[in-house]
């Protein structure tokens, strides 16, 4: 009778509270907090080589007023808590539609963070739109920031689904393949049946999500989508989205539209409407250049070709 094969399981048996007197904290948090502080730093080194005015190098200064020409990082910090309130009423409005029914029956837990977690698609789409409405409010090019955010923001998704191994969290559906994981001891893990050998999926989607930013690296590598008008953010979402899709098929999450669960129904609507984005700019962008070339003014007629606006120096408003 032949034997079948043995895969040994990868079993993590380490405590995730760390203890300090009467302190405890979870090794995930810890490690989602050192993944937000890397992400802000990357983001802030992003954003000042990212020209406001895309025709005059980032590190120029204006002769007569002194004016830096980078993105401020000062705005960053607004932009950034800004993202959260949208972040949080996204990611529980995806959480309610995953668990539709439970939330149905249940409407006060929406409100009880205790209840529940947030789901991450409507989270980045929430988040993109209030820090975006309080880019415009400090009249920063909103396209320039969002070319500047998309490669932290995928830092900060990989990262922090990578935070999650330190929790037990995020485990698939039940595997005994090569590389199943298994957790052991008192935890407490947050993972049902934590012990039970299973697809670590959350260390899918932050490979899958590091995998994004390699894509997106090569992109500008090869000269696309490296003008800060917003192409790349867009790219770099509906990609993300796709990965994600992806590795929800090793999810314990129950199918809604055939094999697709909600959360996956999400994330495919999120990449279609990206791309639509994606393509209705690029028209939108060879028109006005087209228009441009046929209208009188050699100045005019640049800025117009070039898809520019006449932003306010940032620099022209006191810092804080």
């Amino acid at each position: 009778m032949p034997t079948l094969p043995f895969h040994p399981v990868i079993e993590l048996a380490f405590d995730p509270i760390v203890s300090l007197g009467d302190w405890h904290v979870r090794l995930q948090t810890i490690g989602l907090a050192v993944v937000i502080f890397v992400a802000l730093l990357l983001a802030a080194r992003i954003a000042a080589r990212t020209p406001v005015d895309t025709r005059r190098p980032p590190e120029a200064i204006d002769p007569a007023t002194g004016d830096h020409n980078p993105l401020r990082r000062d705005d960053l910090l607004y932009i950034a808590v800004a993202a959260l309130p949208g972040a949080v009423v996204g990611g529980r409005l995806g959480w309610a539609l995953v668990h539709l029914e439970y939330a149905t029956a249940n409407p006060g837990a929406l409100l009880d963070p205790t209840v529940g977690g947030f789901g991450l698609p409507l989270a980045v789409v929430g988040g993109t739109l209030t820090a975006a409405l309080v880019a415009t409010l400090l009249d920063t090019p909103i396209p320039r920031w969002l070319h500047a955010l998309i490669l932290p923001l995928l830092f900060g998704i990989a990262g922090g689904k990578l935070a999650m191994v330190l929790g037990g969290d995020g485990q698939g559906m039940p595997w005994d393949g090569p590389w199943a994981t298994a957790y052991l001891g008192a935890g407490p893990w947050l993972s049902l049946a934590p012990a039970l050998p299973s697809h670590p999926s959350q260390a899918y989607e932050a490979l899958a999500t590091a995998g994004v930013i390699v894509v997106l690296a090569l992109l500008r590598g090869t000269g696309l989508f490296r003008a800060p008008d917003g192409a790349l953010f867009l790219v770099g979402i509906a990609l993300w989205a796709i990965a994600r899709t992806a590795v929800a098929f090793t999810w314990r999450d129950p199918a809604l539209i055939g094999q697709l669960g909600m959360d996956q129904v999400l994330s495919l609507g999120i990449a279609v409407v990206a791309l639509v984005l994606l393509g209705t700019g690029a028209i939108v962008g060879r028109a006005r250049a087209g228009r441009a070339g046929g209208s009188g003014g050699e100045d005019g007629s640049q800025a117009a070709a070039q898809g520019e606006l006449d932003w306010p120096d940032p620099a022209s408003r006191p810092g804080i």
